[in-house]
């Protein structure tokens, strides 16, 4: 469920070149994958996974969403448990 306002602090935002390129590629803007994490709408995850991101807000755990790329390729978005940094990087090159 996506909110209005960020449940969580994204800290340094990093990503990849390869995601970098591919999202490039794809007409969309790392930005709109960082809010879409950032406010809640976690992407391509199952139930369970969503579950486990709003308790890793609540506790202070590493939060990961996954997305799929225009161009069919995925990316995670990836925060860590501190809150220093958050990382958008393609699948593979988790």
């Amino acid at each position: 469920m996506q909110t209005k306002t960020p449940l969580f602090a994204l800290g340094q935002t990093v990503a990849t070149s390869a995601c970098l390129d591919a999202i490039g590629s794809s007409g969309v803007t790392p930005d709109h994958y960082l809010r879409q994490h950032q406010h809640g709408d976690f992407g391509d995850l199952d139930a369970a996974d969503i579950a486990e991101n709003h308790l890793s807000i609540k506790q202070g755990f590493r939060i990961l969403s996954a997305y799929v790329l225009p161009s069919g390729e995925r990316i995670y978005v990836i925060t860590e448990a501190d809150r220093s940094v958050t990382t958008l990087l393609l699948c593979e090159e988790y």
